[in-house]
């Protein structure tokens, strides 16, 4: 499938990057007691900060009753007015707000201005026009501009919210059936059955994922299951630190990956019973074993299985299946083009035939949503109680088989949430979607987040690894790294950004150490990055230790488990990250703000910080150590106040309003106020 980066990304890269360019070379030659601003018809740029953090934006997730108050920051006495303006859903209409200076930050550099929008129930949109006489400066999520901007404003949308145990949390992903064996009585053995023209295949842990008969990788299986999920919760909880387990599909099929459900009532055989996975969700969010956890189960519902009931291509139910009969109950369910050979089908592949939603009400929305019998419904209730629901192919759900975005996938979309959030209020939705998510994440009435390939898993690769997420040869800058990321920022509302799941890969990508060409120091700076950048960090599993993988089925390789602990440095470094992030909510909630992108030494930095704390983040993409000036003025960090890093323990010390720290290769700093 076709990849998409922002559609702010190409507009905003060649201003973006000229404006950190001018940037960077103010902060590195200018000391931050002789930082000075005047009223001299000149908005100094250098200055200007806003974002949604909690520093300014007094309620991020309001309710319809909330004024939100916002915070602009300028240097101090340089601008002679600020105004918001924000576009109003209600009446159309643009509205002016004018600010007021509030108070000064803590080392006296800047003045912060502040104003109010009313409350109301409508999604808004804002800007902010600034003044300094006769000069006039736009700033919004897409950057800062001298002429008024037609996109790319803040988001306001009351009555929206992500859930708080995503944000905070970091999710560990697991391909069950190579995760651990534990429960050896319902592996699936040589010949056990067929499915397609191919026998299953039993091969033992840490062998070949490639069947040994062509074309049949779908049927090899290595016994891994819910009881050995279970049984190594203290390894992802205690060891690592991660509290929300995503689970790649775990319900009835004849494949090892599960894509193509044969029942979505039923736990595969191969993985436990029913039971089995209500103990698990038990255990994951018992605080007894580690921190309380949360369950994340993959839904594929844009299509099933051929072996379905509901189809039953193969004759394998004693009921009459959409295949068997158009008498069946279920031929609603899909789209036949000439029963009962040409049917609707995912991108062609017959064994996953589409299942049809046709119009609001519709037998498939209620059976998948719609009723308190549905799928949906079912787990996000006693005695399953899930937290959340992955979606697969999720942009694809729509009527008479179709394979495209269209409005009656928005439609579906709505629906879904209103019906999942009347049983649980606090549940995740994540979409899958490979471009910009922001069709399904701008208004609050569709999804919570999306799995990040677009904002995340693609930059970071061709940044680090110089390949892109499938592993094709691509290259970016550190400017242009950070042009891409404040490009798929700015499309989304804080809290979705928040709730975005940052992989390093997936179980749809080559292994992240195999595009990195086994370099773990490439690890170790992709973890560092995943964990102190905006969103939830998402581990799949064995990526923190550097698994490695090629393309599908050998990224999905069975896990090494003589590798699971803090003797493998990476794994080491992956739990005191994940203590870091858990301790300072600025890395999780707090404001981003980019501090430096060096081109020539391949560095980029970049802060987070709330009222609490002050952190600035240098990651070192070159392969040799480099000595690096952080304006840590930028921060408020004042002049002779002292940074930690997080990672060694290292002092420094702030002087002429600069941090200056040395970065091994492919390494980081996290440097703490």
């Amino acid at each position: 499938m076709k990849h998409y980066i922002s559609r702010k990304f190409w507009s905003g890269l060649c201003r973006t990057t000229c404006l950190m360019t001018l940037v960077c070379g103010f902060m590195l030659s200018v000391s931050q007691s002789a930082i000075a601003a005047s009223n001299d018809n000149n908005v100094e740029w250098n200055g200007l900060f806003h974002d949604q953090g909690p520093l300014y934006d007094n309620h991020p997730e309001p309710t319809a009753t909330q004024s939100v108050t916002l915070t602009l920051r300028t240097f101090k006495g340089d601008i002679t007015s600020a105004n918001i303006k924000y576009y109003d859903t209600a009446d159309s209409s643009f509205h002016w707000v004018a600010m007021s200076w509030a108070s000064n930050d803590p080392t006296g550099v800047f003045d912060y201005w502040q104003g109010t929008i009313p409350a109301s129930a409508s999604e808004k949109y804002y800007r902010f026009q600034i003044n300094d006489g006769t000069a006039t400066a736009w700033l919004n999520a897409a950057g800062i501009s001298s002429s008024e901007p037609s996109s790319g404003d803040f988001f306001i949308i009351p009555g929206f919210k992500t859930p708080d145990w995503m944000k905070n949390g970091v999710v560990y992903q697991i391909f069950p059936d190579r995760f651990y064996n534990g429960d050896t009585s319902n592996d699936v053995t040589n010949g056990q059955y067929s499915y397609a023209g191919c026998a299953t295949e039993q091969h033992a842990w840490g062998t070949s994922v490639f069947a040994n008969v062509g074309g049949c990788n779908s049927e090899v299986f290595f016994g891994g299951d819910l009881a050995g999920v279970d049984q190594k919760l203290s390894y992802i909880k205690n060891t690592l630190g991660a509290d929300i387990i995503y689970l790649n599909p775990i319900f009835e099929s004849p494949t090892n990956h599960k894509y193509d459900t044969e029942d979505y009532y039923k736990v595969d055989p191969a993985f436990g019973t029913n039971s089995e996975l209500q103990t698990l969700i038990s255990d994951i969010h018992s605080t007894a074993n580690g921190p309380q956890g949360y369950v994340i189960l993959d839904g594929v519902f844009n299509h099933t299985g051929d072996t379905s009931q509901w189809f039953d291509k193969y004759n394998w139910w004693s009921t009459d299946g959409a295949y068997e009969s158009q008498s069946s109950p279920w031929y609603s369910y899909y789209t036949f083009q000439t029963w009962p050979t040409s049917y609707s089908t995912f991108f062609g592949i017959s064994s996953m035939p589409k299942l049809d939603y046709g119009s609001t009400g519709s037998a498939v929305r209620n059976q998948i949503y719609g009723s308190s019998t549905s799928v949906m419904q079912t787990y996000l209730n006693a005695p399953y109680n899930i937290d959340g629901w992955r979606l697969d192919a999720a942009q694809y759900l729509d009527a008479s088989g179709n394979n495209g975005s269209d409005a009656t996938n928005h439609q579906i979309m709505s629906e879904m949430r209103n019906a999942v959030l009347s049983v649980n209020p606090n549940a995740e939705i994540l979409g899958e979607y490979w471009g910009d998510p922001s069709a399904w994440l701008d208004d609050g009435a569709e999804w919570d987040g999306a799995m990040n390939y677009n904002g995340f898993t693609q930059p970071i690769s061709e940044w680090i690894c110089h390949v892109d997420e499938s592993g094709n040869s691509a290259s970016i800058s550190s400017s242009q790294l950070d042009s891409w990321l404040h490009g798929t920022r700015a499309d989304l509302p804080t809290n979705v950004q928040q709730t975005m799941t940052n992989e390093l890969g997936t179980h749809d990508t080559p292994r992240y150490a195999t595009r990195c060409g086994g370099d773990i120091w490439k690890t170790y700076l992709g973890l560092i990055f995943q964990m102190t950048y905006v969103g939830t960090p998402t581990i799949y599993y064995g990526d923190e230790y550097g698994m490695q993988g090629g393309a599908d089925p050998d990224n999905r390789r069975t896990f090494d488990w003589s590798q699971a602990t803090t003797v493998n440095s990476a794994v080491a470094l992956t739990q005191k990250l994940i203590a870091i992030r858990t301790q300072y909510a600025a890395l999780r909630t707090g404001s981003f703000m980019t501090l430096l992108t060096d081109d020539t030494h391949h560095i980029y930095a970049f802060g987070r910080f709330n009222a609490s704390h002050r952190i600035a983040v240098v990651l070192n993409n070159d392969s040799t150590s480099h000595t690096v000036t952080i304006p840590a003025w930028q921060l408020s960090m004042p002049n002779g106040s002292t940074v930690t890093d997080l990672l060694n323990g290292g002092t420094y010390t702030v002087q002429n309003g600069n941090v200056t720290v040395t970065v091994d290769g492919h390494y980081g700093a996290i440097l703490e106020q």
